[in-house]
C-alpha cells in the first residue's frame, strides 16, 4: 500500500511539476518587479494556473501524500494568492468584469452538474417535507432531531411575532451569526464530498429532517404564519445554497467513483474547477441570505410584504439559476 501510494504520488507530482514551476516562475517575476509589470499574457495565464493549483492541493491533501509535497504546495498556494489578488485588485474596470465573467460561470456550472443538483434537491426535501408533516401529526417527533427546551423556546420566540422589530445595532450582530452558522453548514456539505459524495448526502438528509421537524413543530403549536413570514425572505438563498453546495460535493464525489478513462486524481482535479465555482456561489448566495435574515426577515414590515418579497427573490433566484448565462459563450455541455 505505502509503495503504491509512493508511486502515486510521483507519477502525480511529475505529471503537475510543469504548471507549478510555470506558476512560481509568474510569482516570483511579479514579487521582484511588481504587479504592473506583469504582461496581459501573463495574467492570463496566472489565473488557471492558479485555480489548478488549489486543486491540485486538494487532491494531494485527500491522497495523504507525503509532508514536504503538501507543505510546498501549500507556500506556492498563499504565494499566488497575494499575486492573483494584487493582479485583480489593479483595475476597477477589470474587476467588473470578472465578477461578470463569475456571476455567468456560476449558473452554467449549475445546469452542467443537474443531475447532482437534482439528487441533492430530493436528499434535502424529501426529508424536510417528511419531518415536517410528521412533526405536525405528531410534534413529539421534533424532539428527536432538537432539545425540547430549543423548541420550545424557538416557538415563544415565533409566537410573539416581529411587529417591533429588532434593535438598533442588533442586525449587524445577527447577520455575522447567520453568516457563520449558514456557511459551516454549506460548507460540510461540500467538502465532506471528498469522501465518495456519502458525507455530503448524510448532511443535506440530516439538515433536511432538521429543518422539517423544526419548522413543523413550530406551525404545530400555532406560529406557523410568523415563521413562515420570516423565512420566505431569504430561504430561496439559504436552502438554495445549502443545496448548491450538497450537489457540488456529490459531482466531487462522484468524480472518485466514477472516474471514466482518467486517474481518480486527474478525475478529481477535472472536477474540482467546477466545484470551486460552485461552492464560490454558494457562498455569495448565503452572504445574501444573512443580510436578509438580519435586517429584514425580523424587521417591522407587514406580512404581506416579506411574504411578497420572499416570491420574488424565489422568482429571481430561479430565473437567475435556469436562465443565467445562457447565449453567447454559453455552450450548455453535457454533464461532467
Amino acid at each position: 500500500m505505502a509503495l503504491t501510494s509512493h508511486v502515486n504520488e510521483g507519477a502525480f507530482a511529475m505529471r503537475r511539476q510543469h504548471d507549478w514551476t510555470a506558476l512560481e516562475s509568474l510569482v516570483r517575476h511579479a514579487q521582484v518587479h511588481g504587479v504592473k509589470r506583469l504582461t496581459a499574457e501573463e495574467i492570463a495565464r496566472l489565473s488557471p494556473l492558479y485555480r489548478d493549483l488549489c486543486a491540485d492541493l486538494a487532491a494531494a491533501q485527500a491522497a495523504r501524500y507525503s509532508a514536504p509535497l503538501v507543505d510546498s504546495l501549500q507556500a506556492l498556494t498563499a504565494s499566488a494568492h497575494t499575486i492573483v489578488y494584487g493582479v485583480y485588485a489593479r483595475s476597477t474596470s477589470s474587476r467588473s468584469i470578472r465578477f461578470k465573467d463569475a456571476a455567468l460561470a456560476f449558473p452554467r456550472a449549475v445546469r452542467r452538474h443537474r443531475t447532482a443538483m437534482t439528487i441533492a434537491f430530493l436528499l434535502f426535501f424529501v426529508p424536510f417535507f417528511a419531518a415536517f408533516f410528521a412533526s405536525m401529526h405528531d410534534p413529539s417527533f421534533a424532539f428527536r432531531v432538537a432539545s425540547e427546551s430549543q423548541l420550545r423556546g424557538l416557538t415563544e420566540s415565533y409566537r410573539a411575532g416581529f411587529a417591533g422589530g429588532r434593535e438598533s445595532g442588533q442586525g449587524a450582530m445577527m447577520a455575522g451569526f447567520y453568516v457563520n452558522n449558514n456557511v459551516g453548514i454549506a460548507l460540510r456539505c461540500f467538502a465532506t464530498g471528498i469522501f465518495f459524495g456519502l458525507g455530503s448526502a448524510f448532511y443535506l438528509l440530516s439538515n433536511g429532517l432538521a429543518t422539517g421537524a423544526i419548522i413543523g413543530y413550530v406551525t404545530s403549536q400555532g406560529a406557523g404564519d410568523n415563521i413562515l413570514t420570516f423565512i420566505v425572505g431569504h430561504s430561496s438563498f439559504e436552502l438554495g445554497a445549502i443545496v448548491i453546495a450538497g450537489g457540488a460535493g456529490l459531482a466531487l464525489g462522484w468524480s472518485l467513483v466514477s472516474p471514466g478513462e482518467k486517474t481518480r486524481m486527474a478525475s478529481l482535479r477535472h472536477a474540482g474547477k467546477d466545484a470551486a465555482v460552485l461552492a464560490s456561489g454558494a457562498a455569495a448566495m448565503l452572504f445574501i441570505a444573512a443580510s436578509i435574515e438580519a435586517f429584514w426577515s425580523a424587521s417591522s414590515a407587514p406580512d404581506v410584504v416579506k411574504r411578497t418579497f420572499g416570491g420574488v427573490a424565489l422568482l429571481l433566484v430561479l430565473v437567475y439559476l435556469f436562465l443565467g448565462g445562457r447565449g453567447g459563450a454559453d455552450v450548455e455541455e453535457a454533464e461532467r
